[in-house]
């Protein structure tokens, strides 16, 4: 029978019978969402809803404990800041005296000038010629500008003649002037040969163009000849 001969009836009823399977698999679907949950974006599984987790094809509820929290994805729980996770419970951060909670409110830091001593904060002992350092690190304490630290102390830097202090964390604390070299805790001139020049750092030389070191001299170069 061709469509055009079919009964008005038929017609209106085919847009129905080509839905019966969509609403049956639909209504698998829902008939396998557990208590708790909603069918997942792409229709094909479920997901529990916020402050429930899956377990063994069901959604169970979080149990949050006192000062705590549901975490961002709803399905677990976290401490309230200044509160820890102990044994299924949130426990206060006990803080010692001079102490702050950290950045993730469940520990503790020593406040600036205090360092951490069993379990407490201990005032830095600050030598003579150091301050407090900022640094997270470390001793919690420098030395002052001309001093160096050895152990628990701040020493002055011996500077030798020809020398000047110099500001860093590591070697003597000095270097030599311009033309002189260190020489273990002195600073010698620089005996230069022939045509040499001090180097760009000031305390070696080099040979100047078209002449080369050999040993402590500065040789010519010698020049292929290219024959035409």
């Amino acid at each position: 029978m061709k469509l055009f001969e079919m009964p008005l009836c038929s017609l209106l009823l085919m847009p129905l019978l080509a839905a019966v399977p969509d609403l049956v698999s639909a209504q698998g679907v829902a008939a396998d969402i557990p208590q708790n949950a909603h069918a997942d974006i792409y229709g094909s599984g479920w997901t529990c809803e916020r402050g429930f987790r899956g377990k063994d094809d069901v959604c169970v509820a979080v149990v949050v404990p006192q000062n705590g929290h549901l975490d961002s994805l709803g399905d677990r729980w976290k401490c309230d800041r200044g509160y820890r996770p102990a044994d299924q419970a949130c426990r206060a951060v006990t803080l010692p005296p001079s102490a702050y909670l950290t950045a993730s409110g469940d520990g503790w830091k020593c406040g600036r000038g205090y360092e951490e001593v069993d379990d407490s904060c201990a005032a830095i002992d600050l030598p003579a010629n150091g301050y407090l350092s900022d640094l997270a690190f470390g001793t919690g304490w420098a030395c002052d500008r001309g001093y160096r630290p050895s152990g628990k102390q701040c020493i002055a830097v011996d500077v030798p003649a020809n020398g000047y202090f110099v500001d860093v964390s590591y070697g003597p604390g000095w270097n030599c002037d311009r033309g002189y070299r260190p020489v273990g805790t002195t600073c010698l001139s620089i005996d230069m040969p022939d045509n040499a020049h001090l180097d760009y750092s000031g305390n070696e030389w080099a040979c100047n163009r078209a002449y080369r070191k050999q040993g402590n001299l500065c040789e010519l170069r010698s020049r292929t000849r290219i024959s035409p």
